[in-house]
């Protein structure tokens, strides 16, 4: 069940690739190892003129990536998670043409027992 909604904020003048979203969500169902048809990717845009961050940033050059994840339930630990999103990140940021270290991932609540499909809640 990993959806994933992924932000760019884009520079001036770029797109998103059009086959973005379902490259991000074939590496995606790799990384989570899950079953095909189960990855749901969602991508949107950000103009640089209506995104900020204190201090004046971002630097020169720097046009982030935000990317929501929401799954059923985590599975292992923390160090388990961070692998996770370490191989998540290094797959997002080529699709997206961009750095590793501009990639951001903020890791939702387990979604079981609070997400829908048709109306059927998704259960533990």
């Amino acid at each position: 069940m990993p959806i994933l909604e992924v932000e760019v904020v884009l520079k001036d003048g770029e797109g998103v690739d059009p086959r973005a979203a379902a490259r991000i969500a074939d590496a995606a169902a790799a990384v989570f190892g899950a079953p095909p048809g189960n990855t749901w990717v969602r991508v949107m845009t950000l103009l640089f003129s209506v995104y900020a961050e204190d201090a004046g940033g971002p630097p020169d050059g720097v046009f982030p990536v935000f990317v929501s994840v929401l799954l059923r339930a985590r599975c292992g630990g923390p160090g388990e998670t961070a692998c996770e999103a370490e191989r998540l990140t290094h797959a997002i940021a080529p699709i997206l043409e961009r750095s590793s270290e501009n990639v951001h991932i903020l890791y939702e609540p387990d979604g079981a027992g609070q997400v829908s499909f048709g109306g059927s809640l998704v259960g533990t």
